[in-house]
């Protein structure tokens, strides 16, 4: 009888037992050096552990505060801005499309009054935000500079990402405003206006996590993302941009999955790969070369059925995460496939990277899973895997021209569906979903957000429109429109604008007067 046959849902083949002659392409650099594979700096968490992220927003401004204050006092060292669906697409909040959408997936922000009361309390200065926004992401941008600049902090300190990754957002997402080009034209922008404003913020966070969201596997996750990285640092490029200045400000943003082995050789692959990358484009500076990532944990591994199971699914991918040597993490609660975390959810994440911080000795020593011959392996058929499917990816034109001709996104359909599939005929075993099932269910209490937040912020959009200076704010509207049809960089009017009270959506509008939408 032929033994079973085990292979990663990236469809990888897992030997029963691996050998010093699986390593056929042993990296012996150090951590801190060149090609980064065992992590970006030298002493990794012995220096300095991970930033301790809790992604939230929800509601207004005003509630989403308060739980930022209250994450700040349990020991978070960074914070992480979930913005509602209206405020990602560029709609305000009294825009009809945005009816039943207020302030449910996350915060709405409508204008800078608005960022004004998410941040009370809290020195820009002090912390590092990261904010989950792509289309929009130049204006929220823009609202968080013009906070700083308003508490009087130095711009040269402002810490922090915005997400500003498109590319995923036709392939997997779909929460695009306008074409391609146009948005590459903005995503270029900002690369330029930040190495000469904002030295310290990441321009990007170029986004792994929804493809894998979307159904990817390990491998496509890693090149589909890569592709995309390459796609952003070539506009750049072409826009005349320095690759040893605007390359140390890219990151990335990585999902982490159950599979504990697959996923830290996938995180070892990327450093590795991109490193690769930024060499072969022209940076001659080691750190623009250095892939610096932040990790969600797996949000659409959470199952609904026996929620407090997802604590152990939480744990083991806080693990991977820090034994592939993360920079930054969140860690999901283990009530979000039912509703937004509560804050006893959001604690006990919290804790879980606590206590593989300070009690699990995994921060002990750098990169402390490398020389296994299995991880080493992994590692190896990982890269050899996502490279194949880069090389697709550039014959095609690069990852632009992949999706428009929509190869990317077909390919994580087909593997989502597989997924599924093997779901669904019990060869992934998903424990309390399709094996040791219960008849009883646990009662969770859900976190719910009430239909009268829209009024509050339709209210709040009305009452600005009264006091701003409207014929100031037109004129500052027709400016962004006038300068998007040249090649002038589009921030510094943008960032007036929203000195000036002009809203999300009257500025979105205003591009989408010139640029269109995409369709």
């Amino acid at each position: 009888m032929s033994e079973k046959k085990i292979i990663t849902d990236s469809g990888i083949e897992i030997k029963e037992i691996y050998t010093e002659k699986d390593n056929f392409n042993t990296d012996n650099s150090s951590s801190g050096e060149f090609p980064f594979t065992r992590g970006v700096q030298r002493s990794m968490y012995r220096g300095k552990l991970w930033t301790m992220r809790q992604y939230a927003g929800f509601s207004t401004a005003e509630e989403s505060n308060k739980r930022y204050h209250y994450l700040l006092n349990q020991g978070v060292s960074g914070l992480s801005v979930a913005f509602d669906l209206p405020t990602q697409i560029g709609y305000d909040s009294n825009h009809a499309l945005a009816d039943g959408e207020v302030g449910k997936v996350g915060v709405a922000i409508d204008s800078l009054e608005d960022m004004e009361k998410l941040f009370e309390g809290i020195k820009l200065e002090d912390v590092s935000t990261s904010m989950t926004i792509n289309a929009t992401g130049f204006i929220l941008l823009a609202f968080y500079v013009a906070l700083a600049k308003k508490q009087g902090a130095d711009l040269n300190k402002i810490s922090g990402t915005i997400q500003n990754d498109i590319l995923k957002e036709y392939a997997a997402r779909g929460t695009y405003i306008y074409p391609p080009q146009p948005s590459m034209r903005i995503i270029t922008d900002i690369f330029e206006w930040c190495s000469k404003e904002l030295p310290k913020w990441n321009t990007i966070s170029i986004s792994g996590y929804h493809i894998r969201e979307a159904g990817s596997t390990a491998v496509q996750e890693i090149a589909f993302t890569l592709s995309n990285g390459k796609a952003y640092v070539k506009a750049a490029l072409e826009k005349g941009l320095d690759i040893n200045v605007f390359g140390k400000r890219l990151s990335f943003f990585f999902n982490a999955h159950n599979n504990l082995f697959e996923e830290v050789a996938k995180f070892r692959a990327a450093r590795r790969m991109w490193a690769n990358i930024m060499k072969d484009l022209g940076a001659t500076d080691e750190k623009a070369m250095m892939l610096r990532f932040h990790t969600q944990t797996g949000g659409s591994t959470l199952t609904a059925q026996q929620p407090m199971n997802n604590i152990s699914r939480v744990t083991i991918q806080t693990l991977a995460a820090v034994l592939g040597g993360t920079q930054s993490l969140h860690t999901n609660g283990y009530d979000e496939a039912l509703s937004l975390p509560t804050e006893e959810a959001a604690k006990i994440a919290l804790r879980t990277q606590q206590i593989v911080a300070f009690e699990s000795g995994a921060a002990d020593t750098a990169d402390p899973l490398a020389g296994s011959y299995f991880v080493e392996s992994l590692t190896n058929e990982v890269e050899k895997e996502a490279t194949a499917l880069i090389e697709s990816i550039d014959a095609m034109g690069g990852s632009v021209a992949a999706i428009e001709a929509g190869f990317i996104q077909d390919e994580i359909a087909r593997s989502a569906y597989e997924y599924q599939q093997n779901i669904e005929n019990h060869s992934k075993i998903i424990v309390g979903v399709n094996k040791f099932t219960t008849t009883d269910h646990e009662k969770i209490p859900g976190f719910k957000i009430d239909d009268s937040i829209q009024k509050m912020q339709c209210d709040k959009i009305e009452h600005l429109k009264q006091k701003r200076n409207n014929e100031k704010a037109q004129t500052l509207l027709q400016q962004i429109s006038d300068v998007a049809k040249t090649n002038e960089n589009i921030m510094p009017v943008v960032l007036e604008a929203v000195e000036n009270y002009c809203t999300l959506g009257e500025i979105a509008d205003a591009l989408r007067n010139v640029f269109g939408e995409y369709k």
